[in-house]
């Protein structure tokens, strides 16, 4: 019942936000090295730290209430949908905090502390509240089940789920049945599946 009342006050609190807020998505995103993606959609609710480290590929989908933390380098592929509530983070002190403890403020150099790249391959589906962490790598074609934990490397269309995430299945068993039920789109799919990069 408490939980109840307090999902009622929260979302009170959202649309009252979002009535003061304008929420939608921007078209089109300038990487650091000055290249323009043209047809990336990113929402404006979306928080980008460190934007200089952040990569994207031409049509990526950035949704709503999203955290992109990019001070060691993040790449999202071409085509890639990011959904809502997910936090990309390449630096963590998930180990380092509990050695230090009161010390952990005043301490400069971190020792246990997890720095690295993220990068998502092309066409690659990030499903909701999914928390991808530094040193990670998703291969192409992928899909993150939401709620996800994910750190460490994938295989191209991998079918990633849990907490920690593992690789449950792979995408081509459903992309093979689509493409039964629709030959039409066999030429766009291995327009992108069948390439290296």
């Amino acid at each position: 019942m408490l939980a109840r009342i307090w999902r009622k006050i929260y979302n009170r609190a959202c649309d009252l936000r979002n009535r003061k807020i304008r929420i939608m998505m921007v078209r089109g995103y300038r990487n650091p090295d000055g290249t323009l993606r043209k047809n990336t959609r990113i929402s404006n609710t979306v928080f980008i730290d460190h934007p200089e480290g952040l990569s994207l590929g031409d049509h990526v989908f950035i949704g709503h209430y999203n955290f992109i933390e990019a001070s060691q380098g993040v790449f999202i592929g071409e085509g890639c949908q990011v959904t809502n509530f997910i936090s990309l983070t390449t630096h963590s002190s998930h180990n380092s905090i509990r050695v230090y403890g009161r010390r952990y403020i005043e301490t400069k150099e971190h020792k246990g502390y997890v720095r690295g790249k993220i990068r998502i391959g092309k066409y690659s589906f990030i499903g909701p509240h999914s928390l991808i962490m530094p040193n990670t790598n998703i291969g192409k074609g992928s899909i993150v089940a939401a709620y996800s934990n994910v750190a460490g490397d994938f295989p191209d269309f991998s079918i990633i789920r849990g907490n920690p995430a593992k690789v449950i299945g792979d995408t081509r068993s459903i992309d093979e049945n689509l493409l039964r039920d629709y030959p039409d789109l066999q030429g766009s799919y291995d327009a992108w599946s069948i390439d290296d990069s």
